[in-house]
């Protein structure tokens, strides 16, 4: 029976980061993997839709090309073709994981694992002894007990994402983070999109200002979006899927090509984990401490797979590196008390730390200001959309403990917010460091120097 330092079950975020991080320290380490490296972040999540969505974008754009002087006439987009460039994207990075782990000497070994004993894991019909183990498994699609979603034509986000066909109507249920994305994707291609959600408003795990705001944004260019509502069935018409759901007090339907179902994704740890180990589950997510410890000794566990962690690839790959830092004795590595989060609508939303309710409900007073990013010099070169950076900060220290950004680029604006608010810089210091102009960083000072002019009014009242 071969033996490791440490086996990762899993290949995705977490998996592939725990591995390369435990070879580098010297662990001789094997990684199993059922399906394709990458994991559903890379496979059928993060990275797929994004490439889809950046051709969708440009398609968008082509439409607004003669404000820029320009002409692009009978401007055309072709499924397949968008699916295979995004297929050749995927190829090419998972190529990369796969030549990263080669380069340190790490085995992946093909195959489902399921942990049989302390210390022992079967990975198909072979097993295997490792001195600890890693669960970073992730998640899948979850459906709701809705009568009709095994109709052809319902469809999760791994279905969409291969689909070469279009669907000029399409359904979405749930208003969250993937439901919001693929709402993006195919209005921009023009299709005729009908959002239905159960809670109160969109991304509703988010703050309310961002969801209102993109609601308001996607509503213009004819969205249909209804929240607060509950969908009854999934029906098959003669020629088209009809979705009967209540909003309002009323029964409504809405007729559609396909329907997607996007109301999260759900793990099974039961299904790895052999009867007896001593592994605490809860709702089919693992139990684990602050060093990612289970509850079983030597058995660690990252990523979705892990409950109440969020459900974000760097989140996985973060926790899973503190993981490995804590199974050698190292304190851990990464800071996971700021935790960005990020939407790749049109425009893109991004957040981290507290909102203002948030920081109230904790008893702190703040300072919240937004600037409109109408006002910043490079969303008017590229005629963008007008959104905004919104800025938290604690009252009297100015120490910025939150920000909601919904802008061009704030996927990549708000990894300087992150580390303000890991590091407690204050608005004092963001409004002093030079940004070069013209950028969209530089609508960062300008908040902060809202902050401190707010700050000055309540001062001198």
């Amino acid at each position: 029976m071969k033996q490791y330092d440490l086996m990762v079950i899993g290949g995705g975020p977490a998996g592939y980061t725990a591995a390369l991080k435990a070879a580098q320290l010297g662990l001789s380490t094997a990684l199993a993997e059922k399906d394709r490296l990458g994991g559903t972040c890379l496979n059928r999540g993060c990275i797929p839709t994004k490439a889809l969505l950046h051709s969708s974008h440009i398609f968008r754009e082509a439409g607004q090309w003669a404000e820029l002087g320009l002409s692009c006439e009978n401007a055309q987009f072709d499924l397949p073709a968008m699916q295979r460039r995004k297929d050749a994207v995927v190829a090419q990075l998972r190529d990369g994981i796969a030549g990263l782990l080669k380069a340190r000497k790490i085995d992946v070994l093909p195959g489902e694992a399921r942990i049989m004993a302390p210390h022992v894991l079967r990975v198909g019909a072979d097993e295997y002894q490792a001195r600890q183990i890693l669960i970073a498994t992730g998640g899948r699609p979850a459906l709701p007990p809705i009568p009709g979603l095994g109709l052809p034509g319902v469809l999760t986000s791994d279905d969409l994402l291969d689909a070469e066909q279009f669907y000029p109507r399409l359904v979405i249920i749930g208003a969250g983070v993937i439901g919001m994305e693929f709402a993006s994707l195919y209005s921009n291609l023009g299709a005729k999109v009908t959002v239905i959600e159960l809670l109160d408003r969109v991304l509703p795990t988010f703050d309310r200002e961002l969801g209102q705001s993109l609601a308001m944004s996607l509503k213009k260019r004819g969205l249909e979006i209804y929240a607060g509502a509950q969908v009854q069935a999934v029906e098959q018409g003669e020629d088209c899927l009809i979705c009967r759901y209540l909003a309002g007090g009323e029964e409504r339907q809405a007729k559609a090509d396909a329907v997607l179902v996007a109301t999260g994704r759900r793990s099974a740890a039961e299904e790895i984990i052999a009867p007896g180990l001593g592994i605490a589950i809860e709702r089919g997510q693992i139990v684990v401490d602050e060093c990612f410890r289970t509850t079983a000794e030597d058995i660690y566990a990252a990523g979705d797979i892990v409950q109440g962690s969020p459900l974000l690839a760097h989140a996985a790959s973060a926790q899973a590196i503190n993981a490995v830092c804590a199974m050698t004795g190292r304190p851990p590595q990464m800071d996971l008390s700021v935790m960005p989060g990020c939407v790749f609508t049109d425009p893109e939303i991004a957040l981290v730390g507290l909102s203002a309710d948030e920081a109230k409900a904790r008893g702190i007073a703040v300072i919240a200001a937004k600037y409109p990013m109408g006002g910043n010099g490079k969303t008017a070169i590229e005629t963008k959309e007008r959104g905004f950076i919104k800025l938290i900060c604690e009252a009297g220290s100015l120490r910025l403990l939150g920000a909601q950004l919904m802008c061009l680029h704030a996927s990549d604006l708000i990894n300087e917010l992150a580390l303000a608010c890991s590091r407690s810089i204050t608005a004092y210091e963001l409004a002093a460091l030079v940004h070069p102009h013209p950028t969209f960083g530089e609508a960062v000072r300008e908040a902060a120097e809202e902050v401190l002019s707010r700050a000055e009014r309540k001062t001198n009242t």
